[in-house]
């Protein structure tokens, strides 16, 4: 590969780009060298051994990273009654019902997750268009559509983090901070992939993973396995 910046072509000059690297060295590489002026992200990228264009072998998850991803989330939660006040208590920074709608609508969005109790889905259903495509769309299978909205709070807050397929059948997700000590992004990723081996589709034959790569928001990507 090609890498038109000078400080890409420096880093490339020292690493073997076309070796698979175990999870410990690469984490180690990545962090040396993901030394922009902010705190970069540690991404993971995962492709998997699946046809993407058949529904029965994406993949839609969540998984609690036990280090968290070093993102402070502002969460939403619909409810009412009771259950509003449950959220409060647990944490929530936003709970409301059709004034949550009203503000959604009017393009006031100022969470980044969401959370419905299940009486709440017809009414965010009025908003579905505009929380779908943010990834903002509460979904039962994500743990995010349910009853007990204090433990799904703590969930978010611990570190769970949502992941699919894209139309490649890959799945991509950030796994920490460059200043995470190694250790801690080495077990968060181990949990990750985990997760997604566990989520395997039942039509699918053979390892489910065909390639893992890792890489900071300004760094240049490793091959590595577990």
């Amino acid at each position: 590969m090609a890498y038109t910046t000078k400080r890409l072509k420096n880093i490339a000059k020292n690493i073997d780009l076309r070796k698979t690297y175990s999870l410990k060295e690469a984490v180690e590489i990545i962090k040396t060298n993901a030394n922009a002026k902010f705190n970069e992200t540690i991404d993971v990228s995962v492709v998997l051994n699946i046809d993407s264009k058949k529904t029965d072998q994406n993949i839609r998850n969540s998984v609690v990273l036990p280090h968290g991803v070093g993102k402070t989330n502002v969460i939403a939660v619909f409810a009412k009654g009771p259950k509003a006040e449950e959220a409060k208590k647990a944490g929530a920074d936003i709970v409301g019902d059709d004034d949550l709608i009203e503000a959604i609508q009017s393009g006031n969005i100022k969470f980044n997750r969401c959370i419905a109790t299940p009486d709440m889905m017809a009414t965010v259903g009025k908003v579905a268009k505009v929380l779908g495509p943010k990834g903002l769309m509460p979904n039962p299978k994500l743990g995010t559509v349910t009853n007990d909205v204090a433990a799904a709070i703590e969930n978010i807050k611990k570190g769970l983090i949502e992941y699919k397929t894209d139309k490649n059948g890959i799945i991509h997700a950030g796994v920490g901070k460059a200043s995470f000590d190694s250790s801690k992004l080495e077990e968060n990723i181990s949990v990750f992939v985990d997760s997604i081996v566990n989520a395997k589709p039942a039509t699918v034959n053979g390892n489910l993973i065909k390639k893992m790569s890792i890489s900071s928001t300004m760094g240049i990507g490793l091959t590595f396995s577990l």
